[in-house]
C-alpha cells in the first residue's frame, strides 16, 4: 500500500462529466442523472484500501444521514481491475451488498473519470453544489487505520452542514491521506 496524499482540485472548478457503468444494475449513469439540487457528493474508493475499510462503515451511515437531505452520493472505483482483481465489477458489486450502499458504485474501467477530477487516492472525497461548482474537497476525517482517532466523518459531514444551512464551506480543507489508485 502507497500511503498517497490527494492533490485539491481547486474549489471552484465544475465537476466533470462522465457516464460510468453501476456494478450493481449494470446500468449507464451520467452524472446529470445521479446530481442533486443540493450538493452531490463524489467519491473515489475502491474494495481492498485499508483506508477505505477503515472508515467504510461510517461512510454508509453518513450517506443514510444525508440522502434524505437531498444530498445525493456517488462512489467511483478506478483501480485497474485486470492487475488488482478484487477490484473488478463482480467484487464492487459484493462489497455493495455487505455494506448495504445507499448509492451507486461505479466502475471507471478507463481511469479517464479518474485522471478528469484528479483523484490521486482512496478514499477522496468532493463535494458540488448545486451547480455543480466544487466546494469541498480532501479528507472523510482525521482517523486513519494506524491511529485512534474515532470515525466520524467530521470534516465531510461539516462541509454538509454549510451547505444545508447556506453558509460558505470554509475554504481552508485537509487533504485525504490513502492507497494511491492503480494506474494501468
Amino acid at each position: 500500500m502507497a500511503r498517497t496524499i490527494s492533490t485539491m482540485l481547486p474549489l471552484g472548478t465544475k465537476a466533470p462529466k462522465f457516464n460510468l457503468i453501476n456494478v450493481v444494475d449494470q446500468k449507464e449513469y451520467s452524472l446529470d442523472d445521479l446530481k442533486s439540487e443540493k450538493a452531490t457528493v463524489i467519491m473515489f474508493i475502491c474494495n481492498h484500501c485499508p483506508f477505505v475499510i477503515h472508515m467504510l462503515t461510517e461512510l454508509v451511515n453518513l450517506a443514510n444521514n444525508y440522502l434524505p437531505k437531498s444530498i445525493s452520493f456517488v462512489a467511483i472505483s478506478s483501480n485497474d481491475k485486470e492487475k488488482y482483481p478484487q477490484d473488478g465489477p463482480d467484487k464492487m458489486k459484493e462489497l455493495t451488498v455487505q455494506y448495504k450502499f445507499p448509492f451507486p458504485y461505479l466502475s471507471d474501467e478507463t481511469q479517464n473519470v479518474a485522471k478528469a477530477y484528479q483523484a490521486v487516492c482512496t478514499p477522496e472525497f468532493y463535494i458540488f453544489d448545486k451547480d455543480l461548482e466544487l466546494v469541498y474537497r480532501g479528507r472523510f476525517d482525521d482517523s486513519r487505520p494506524e491511529n485512534d482517532f474515532p470515525i466520524t466523518g467530521y470534516d465531510l459531514r461539516n462541509a454538509l452542514e454549510n451547505i444545508l444551512a447556506g453558509t460558505p464551506v470554509n475554504p481552508i480543507q485537509k487533504p485525504s491521506i490513502g492507497c494511491n489508485i492503480k494506474w494501468k
